[in-house]
């Protein structure tokens, strides 16, 4: 699959395609607000009219607004973005790293 990400042109390749935690809270917390006032709003157009096709066809251009509003990783959902911690480097050393478990565990017993 690797390869037809090196097909890509740059341009392409340098689009962001992530989202921040909050910016997943707030996609979903959209996401979930427009599809019950278009439902309810369906729901009472279709009640009128009596028709149920006229209710589907509403929550249908609900769902189809949140999908462009909710999936792609807009700027919006990226500005909180986390500060991973540094990796810790580790010894190449394998007995080394054996003394310093052996340590550690004598800590947590006392």
């Amino acid at each position: 699959m690797d390869f037809i990400k090196d097909l890509l042109p740059e341009s392409i390749k340098s689009i962001p395609t992530h989202m921040d935690f909050d910016g997943q809270k707030r996609a979903e917390r959209t996401f979930q607000i427009i599809i019950i006032v278009f439902g309810v709003v369906g729901f009472c157009w279709g009640y009128i009219c009596q028709q149920f096709s006229q209710t589907m066809y509403i929550l249908f251009a609900g769902f189809a607004l949140s999908c462009i509003l909710t999936l792609p990783p807009w700027p919006m959902y990226r500005r909180k973005p986390l500060n991973w911690q540094k990796p810790k480097k580790m010894d190449s050393d394998p007995s080394n790293q054996q003394t310093t478990e052996k340590k550690s565990k004598k800590k947590n017993r006392a």
